[in-house]
């Protein structure tokens, strides 16, 4: 059975005669919706259609956290406004939008943003948005209960934590903040109730003073953990999934399950945590610092969207996957493809039937042109498609543009973008300096793999099996170590070819090719061409770099005492995590920083450190470093710094970066 009907069951069993079921989900639009967020989506979406399966009738309820406070300015936004800080406290969607794109608030554009991913996916939501649902008033009955409420609020949270109330504190608690009218911001303190507990007496700290009427004036939003249980009692819930922070024993679900129903009067709807979604080979140019962020936008460049959902559908919640930008997707799509052709023919059992129902979208027929040999072949061509339709009748593929079509885009942005060092390209003149240093065995293989091709007429099985024999024939049917000799022969052919000792599969790639482009490379009988005699005249001249500033080692500065004590508290503030550096950049006109983009663990950040004299780019690109990840965001140079890396800094050695061991994860704390 499939974990989404399993999970069907289990609602049925709670409420077997309700008319409708109501799946929930929800995102703060604080930033770009990251894909780990999608999980939300995706698995209520998958019940919705289990207990569609059922016979039920069932909806995707989706919330827009928009009247949630700005906490922090993440980092896109940092990089075009300097000046957002003044807006933390303010409810997202009375944040102007800082990319003055047209959209109506900051809210308005991350929501637009996803939105328009989420298109694709053919999921249908029925949005809501809380700012709309407060201020309307919606909400005010539930609102003036939790206030007559508060006291056994307060006791129900205060059985989840660990320190034991201080004197004055459930009498001073407030399940509520108000928005100020002055400031914008939610940094009031209600200090007292009238006698009906309707009409609150506050203050805020930009000094403003008054009075709110929660009967007539709704600018104001409940505490998260009574809320969320809020919500699920006006709109009927069933089910809900969560990250597994809020699944945790004593977490935001707990609390918030146990304030439905003693508040509120309402059975928590089923809850299913889930583990959050890894990234693998999130390097060269896809980085946040090109302003591609880790969004479902981002993943519709190299994945179709039947094959995201197939990845969230195969695998239950409470287990993590990976969305590859290494050559990991090429795996990921021949197994999709694998499953799919099953489940067209019928041979998938019922797990991976359920899977494929709940993951193809469009109603339209996925054509499973493998994924791999559009990469392989398609840089040779340019991704020409009338190339590629010729490259693939000659290796009896007969792919046309129609079928591939949907996946060339995919295939030659991930290529791009993702991997540029797997790109095949023909060399452009003979590479007579390893054709020197062969054997004269290794020439002869060359020079009838040559004459082979040249004489044309093969099928591919014949050119796959003379490949094979080439080398046999050279050194013999019984010759010591045929494999590593036929192993040695391809890795020849494709450093002459491509420049890289392995490429496509051989024989197709060969037989892909035209010829007259291929055996200019392979035969070595003509003397050297100009080009070839003179490379250095046509090589492309490349920018001169400045060179690292000579660093001249003096005596030792004086230790310093040691500084005053402090307590392990106070030490555990800093947070210092292992991080690994992706990219590196020089500033322009900086005479000293480095501009290091870094993985740590969660997301990529960038930091700016004056180490310019003492590390080129190409030193630091690929090595783990320490950052403290805490520290203030700081303007230096032009680019906004989000940490600093630790360092000696010593007269004797210069500024010396500390490095960590390899094996160590990013995102790990140094403690």
């Amino acid at each position: 059975m499939h974990w989404s009907d399993e999970i069907a069951q289990k609602i049925i069993a709670r409420r077997p005669g309700k008319e409708e079921y109501v799946c929930a989900a929800g995102i703060s639009p604080s930033g770009s919706i990251h894909i780990g967020n999608f999980r939300d989506i995706a698995t209520s979406w998958f019940v919705v259609k289990a207990l569609e399966r059922a016979g039920k009738k069932a909806r995707l309820l989706f919330s827009w956290d928009e009247f949630d406070r700005l906490r922090k300015v993440p980092r896109n936004v940092a990089a075009v406004r300097d000046d957002y800080d003044r807006y933390i406290g303010f409810p997202y969607v009375d944040v102007p939008d800082p990319f003055d794109s047209g959209a109506s608030s900051y809210a308005a554009y991350f929501e637009k943003e996803f939105e328009t991913s989420m298109e694709q996916f053919c999921i249908p939501l029925d949005y809501r948005h809380q700012a709309q649902m407060y201020r309307s008033g919606a909400y005010r009955d539930y609102v003036l209960h939790c206030l007559k409420k508060r006291g056994e609020i307060f006791d129900i949270l205060d059985t989840f934590r660990t320190q034991e109330a201080l004197p004055g504190e459930r009498e001073a608690y407030y399940p509520v903040s108000i928005y100020c009218p002055v400031c914008g911001r939610d940094t009031t303190k209600i200090l007292s109730l009238n006698e009906d507990e309707t009409v609150a007496e506050y203050e805020c700290a930009c000094g403003h003073r008054g009075t709110f009427d929660f009967r007539t004036q709704f600018n104001c939003k409940l505490a998260w953990k009574v809320d969320w249980p809020m919500r699920w009692a006006y709109e009927g819930v069933d089910f809900e999934p969560g990250g597994k922070d809020h699944a945790s024993p004593g977490g935001s679900y707990d609390n918030s399950r146990v304030i439905a129903e003693k508040i509120f009067g309402y059975e928590a709807p089923f809850f299913q945590g889930y583990e959050f979604i890894g990234i693998k080979g999130a390097t060269g140019k896809m980085s946040g610092s090109s302003g591609l962020n880790m969004t479902p936008e981002t993943l519709l460049k190299i994945y179709q969207p039947e094959v995201i959902l197939w990845l969230y559908a195969r695998c239950e919640p409470t287990k993590a996957f990976d969305f590859c930008f290494d050559d990991g997707i090429l795996r990921q799509y021949f197994e999709f493809d694998k499953q799919y052709n099953d489940y067209i023919e019928g041979r998938c059992d019922e797990y991976g039937r359920i899977t494929m129902d709940d993951c193809l979208v469009r109603g339209t027929t996925i054509h499973t042109v493998p994924m791999s040999l559009l990469v392989q072949l398609g840089s040779i061509v340019n991704f020409q498609p009338p190339m590629l339709e010729t490259v693939f009748r000659k290796i009896n593929m007969p792919y046309t543009y129609e079928d591939f079509a949907d996946r060339l885009f995919l295939a030659q942005y991930w290529l791009s973008e993702c991997a540029p060092d797997q790109a095949n390209t023909l060399r452009r003149t003979r590479d007579f300096a390893l054709y020197e240093s062969m054997s004269e065995p290794e020439k002869e293989e060359i020079r009838l793999l040559a004459e082979y091709l040249r004489e044309g007429g093969h099928t591919l099985d014949d050119l796959n099996a003379r490949l094979y024999a080439i080398p046999k024939q050279v050194y013999g049917e019984d010759a010591e170590n045929l494999k590593q000799i036929q192993g040695r022969f391809f890795k020849l052919v494709y450093q002459l070819l491509l420049n890289k000792e392995r490429g496509p599969r051989l024989y197709l790639f060969l037989q892909s090719m035209d010829t007259a482009r291929i055996l200019p490379l392979l035969d070595f009988s003509a003397p050297k061409t100009e080009e070839e005699e003179h490379p250095e005249r046509f090589a492309e001249k490349k920018e001169e770099e400045p060179a690292k500033k000579a660093f001249v080692p003096g005596e030792p500065d004086p230790v310093a005492p040691v500084a005053e004590e402090i307590g392990k508290d106070e030490f555990l503030r800093i947070d210092l995590r292992v991080c690994r550096v992706v990219k590196c950049q020089e500033i322009r006109k900086a005479r000293s920083n480095l501009k290091l983009t870094l993985f740590d663990g969660i997301r990529e950040r960038v930091i700016v450190s004056s180490i310019k004299d003492f590390y080129t780019p190409e030193e630091l690109i690929g090595k783990k470093i320490i950052v403290v990840a805490n520290l203030s965001p700081a303007r230096l140079t032009g680019v906004t710094s989000e940490g600093m890396l630790l360092a000696g800094t010593n007269n004797a050695c210069g500024c010396r970066v500390i490095f960590v061991d390899d094996s160590i994860p990013e995102g790990t704390r140094i403690c």
